[in-house]
Order: structure tokens, then C-alpha cells, then sequence
């Protein structure tokens, strides 16, 4: 047998891409996302798609994912390979030029059904053999008008902020004491807590939504409480960041901070709106519950 070709794809040859079948299981086209390519008026760069091909065919492939703007991409959320092909596609993972975290869709429940939950464990095994790391399992939410609109509580008030330093000081104080995956591995990072908030805060930025949306809640006595950050992301209205201050734990204000959210959003039109949390982060999923929010994915991520 020989030994496949792995390579970038190019404007010209974006559509090899399409040719290998799609899973019906995992991955993005089994919620019905197409691969179109950039090159087509698409989202996808050509160069960032890559392939491994044996005689012409292809046998394994991946795809990294940017907004318009970014100019190195941000996550890879587009992987799989042939049946017996894992080590391809474990090797094209292994020469492909980007350091990105590996976002895996599943449906939710995907360990109850088997060939979902072998497609899933055969994706993460060859990503695991290419040298990532499971870092964490998030459930994905997405409020529709077919759901309740949950009514504000009336405990918090909510007040712009239009200083970066204050959002900041909050950001610190919330991922002081986080649930939080990813804020504590780049806590655990060289930059420590000052990076993890930083990073929360350059991803506001990074949404192309109003920076005047951003909101302090704060207590009765006029103590913050939290931040709660509708946003758009590419792919439409989501809750941006939810975050209680640790003083302020104990009496459920995630809640609060979510419908407010929420309904904001709504209140501007949003028809949809996408949420997350990990799974081990038990008061937040809770709040997404009360709040009508269904779960529709699970996300695996390896960084």
C-alpha cells in the first residue's frame, strides 16, 4: 500500500475536499454544515484545508476554522478519515502547520448510542495519537422562540461599562475561583490569572458585536456582582460569558445574568440564540436548564 500524500489544499482543487463522504454520525456535517470553501464564497480557506490523499483518492482530512478576519485560524472543528485509515489521518493532524485545539461535534447523549460513540472514541484516539490532549466535554444549548423566555428576577441590576480596565479587574476576579476548562488551563499557563482574563476579554473584542452590549450586574447595596456579555460570534447571537464574582456565590445569580442575556438578545432580534458550558461546571448547566435552554451537541475538546 502506499504511503498517502498530505498536503494544503488550494483555491483550485478546494473541492477534493467534498469528495470524501461525510460522517453521519460526528463532526459537522452531521448537523446538515457543508464544507464550502472561500474560494466559492464559502468559510473555509483553502489553505487552511488539508488532505490526505492515496492514489487520488482521499482518505483522511481536516479543516481549520477562522473568522474573516483572523489571519491564522482559531480552532479545528472539521476531521475524519476512512474506515482503517486513523493513522492517515492521525499523521495528517501531525504535519499540518497549526497548534489549534481540536473541537469535536457529537449529538447530545452521544455515549448511548454505539456507532455514534465509536465514531466519536475513533476521532479522539487518532487526534490522541497525533499528540493532543483531552482537555474537556461541553454541552452546547441553543434557545429557539419554540422554548420559554424565561422572565428577569428583578434581584440585579445591569449597567454598561464602558472601561476595559473594570471589565478586566471582574474578569480577574471571576476566574480567581473558576469551573472553567479553558480559563484554568490558561491560568495554569505562563501568563497565569492576568492571561486567562485577558484572554476572555480579547474574545469580546474578537465578536463582531457592539462592545456596548457588555454589562456589570450588581447587588441591591450596589456590590458587583458578575458579568454577563451578550454577543454575536460568525455564527450568529450566543451568550458571549456569564461570570459570577466568588463574594457573590452561593445564591444563583448565573441565573439571573443568563435571562438577562438571553432576553436581551431577544430584545434585539436575535431569533436563535447558541450557549455553552462544560460539563463539569454543575451550577451553570443547571442555570442553562431553568432556563429552557435544550441541550443539542456535546463538544469534546483536545488541545
Amino acid at each position: 500500500m502506499t504511503d498517502p500524500v498530505i498536503r494544503a489544499l488550494t483555491p483550485s482543487d478546494a473541492a477534493l475536499f467534498t469528495t470524501f463522504e461525510d460522517s453521519p454520525h460526528v463532526g459537522r456535517a452531521a448537523f446538515g454544515h457543508a464544507y464550502t470553501s472561500t474560494a466559492d464564497g464559502g468559510e473555509y480557506r483553502p489553505d487552511w484545508s488539508w488532505v490526505a490523499l492515496r492514489d487520488d483518492t482521499v482518505i483522511a482530512r481536516a479543516a481549520w476554522w477562522g473568522g474573516p478576519d483572523d489571519t491564522e485560524p482559531v480552532v479545528l472543528n472539521w476531521f475524519d478519515f476512512a474506515d482503517g485509515e486513523a493513522e492517515a489521518g492521525a499523521e495528517l493532524l501531525r504535519r499540518a502547520p497549526f497548534d489549534k485545539e481540536y473541537e469535536l461535534i457529537a449529538p447530545a447523549g452521544w455515549r448511548d448510542d454505539a456507532a455514534v460513540r465509536a465514531a466519536v472514541e475513533a476521532r479522539v484516539a487518532a487526534a490522541t495519537a497525533a499528540g493532543m490532549k483531552p482537555l474537556v466535554e461541553r454541552y452546547r444549548y441553543r434557545w429557539t422562540p419554540g422554548c420559554p423566555l424565561p422572565e428577569r428576577t428583578g434581584r440585579l441590576t445591569f449597567r454598561p461599562e464602558p472601561d476595559d480596565t473594570v471589565i478586566l479587574d471582574v474578569l480577574r476576579r471571576v476566574h480567581s475561583a473558576t469551573l472553567d476548562a479553558h480559563a484554568r488551563k490558561a491560568i495554569e499557563g505562563p501568563g497565569g490569572l492576568e492571561a486567562a482574563a485577558q484572554e476572555e476579554l480579547d474574545f469580546f473584542h474578537w465578536c463582531p458585536s457592539p462592545r456596548e452590549w457588555w454589562r456589570l450586574a450588581y447587588t441591591p447595596d450596589g456590590e458587583v456582582a458578575g458579568i454577563q456579555v451578550p454577543a454575536h460570534n460568525p455564527s450568529g447571537p450566543c451568550v458571549g460569558f456569564i461570570g459570577v464574582v466568588p463574594e457573590a456565590r452561593g445564591h444563583g445569580y448565573g441565573y439571573d445574568l443568563l435571562v438577562e442575556c438571553t432576553r436581551f438578545l431577544v430584545e434585539q432580534g436575535a431569533e436563535f440564540v447558541a450557549g455553552a458550558t462544560d460539563r463539569g461546571n454543575v451550577p451553570m448547566a443547571a442555570a442553562f436548564a431553568r432556563a429552557g435552554y435544550p441541550i443539542t451537541q456535546e463538544w469534546v475538546h483536545l488541545a
